[in-house]
């Protein structure tokens, strides 16, 4: 391990010990007996992904509280891009994505936590030692940690879906009848694109195809050992020309490393512009790729994704809703996929 990796696991493990005690099972409350117009949604981890899967909850307290302003707590900047058009958030406070090369404004970010009272705290992810630690500090009268309830274990089969634990969790807080309206469906992801957007995104998908068909957009790329080789990915893409090629383009969409498992076979899209990405995504049919952050963009912008998952837990992160489908690839031959794909496709 290297020595940042080293000092990282070190910072972890200190506020492991200390927030391991921080917060119990959060108590109901009466939703009308108190006046919440200030809130805090504390969630501070930088990567695009976990704040995406932030949308569902940050809807779920505009529906709960329509007159309120939210506060966001983060790592990094990639909050101010993603949740740019939620009108009803006020601040994002962001603590820096290198603590240690930060580390003055780092304590600073924590001490501002302080400088503001709100009428409610939740604290997003109950796994994470700073996101219960921001909770426990800030000011508040009514504080939720997301602690987990093992009574909505044997009611929602989908209960530690990340997106959707907080929601639960905040439901149980303040619906009495938890469990009795139990098919009340989840807030999608959503990064909220605007029409400016969307209509960007449809220049840009249009000069890249230069015809009328319709696209499924690939992403072949993801982190570690989610990432498919560069075999499995030909053998995959050769299939769906074979299949769609003739109705439907096929487009790669690249990361920011700039690298294709592909070999750049498909036209291939590269932006930094994370929303951007999305607009391109959202005016295509369907989205794959493998379980990564730009799976989830691609499931907030709207369009139907397939995300493939090989090492992460399945029930943690897939895509939901809108046609979404995960498809647990070990031992699941191409075949599969195609099967996915023609469910999707086929209205």
């Amino acid at each position: 391990m290297s020595f940042k990796g080293s000092v990282n696991q070190a910072r972890r493990c200190a506020l492991g010990c200390i927030t391991k005690h921080i917060g119990g099972l959060d108590n109901p409350i009466d939703v009308n007996n108190i006046n919440v117009h200030k809130i805090l949604i504390s969630r501070p981890n930088n990567r695009l992904g976990n704040q995406i899967l932030m949308t569902p909850i940050i809807q779920e307290v505009s529906n709960l509280f329509p007159n309120c302003t939210i506060d966001l707590f983060v790592r990094g900047g990639l909050a101010l891009i993603i949740f740019k058009n939620y009108k009803n958030i006020d601040r994002i406070i962001c603590l820096p994505r290198k603590p240690f090369k930060n580390l003055m404004q780092y304590l600073v970010v924590w001490i501002k936590l302080r400088n503001k009272k709100y009428d409610l705290i939740i604290n997003v992810d109950n796994g994470s030692s700073s996101g219960k630690l921001s909770t426990k500090l800030s000011r508040s009268p009514i504080k939720i940690f997301n602690n987990p309830d093992e009574r909505l274990l044997h009611i929602y089969n989908d209960y530690v879906h990340i997106a959707k634990n907080p929601v639960y969790n905040l439901r149980r807080c303040f619906d009495k009848n938890i469990g009795v309206n139990k098919d009340r469906p989840i807030p999608l992801l959503d990064l909220k694109l605007d029409s400016n957007e969307k209509n960007r995104g449809k220049e840009l998908l249009q000069e890249l195809v230069n015809n009328n068909k319709k696209t499924i957009c690939i992403y072949t790329f993801a982190t570690g050992g989610k990432c498919y080789s560069q075999l499995w990915w030909t053998k995959l893409y050769d299939r769906l020309k074979g299949e769609y090629g003739e109705n439907y383009n096929i487009i790669e969409i690249l990361p920011i490393e700039n690298i294709s498992q592909i070999n750049f076979a498909a036209p291939s899209f590269y932006s930094r512009n994370i929303r951007e990405m999305a607009a391109l995504i959202a005016n295509s049919t369907l989205f794959i790729g493998a379980d990564s952050g730009i799976m989830h963009l691609a499931c907030s912008s709207g369009t139907p994704t397939i995300g493939l998952f090989s090492v992460t837990n399945v029930k943690c992160y897939e895509p939901y809703g809108n046609k979404n489908m995960a498809i647990h690839t070990n031992g699941q031959e191409v075949e599969t996929i195609i099967d996915a794909i023609n469910k999707v496709l086929i209205k």
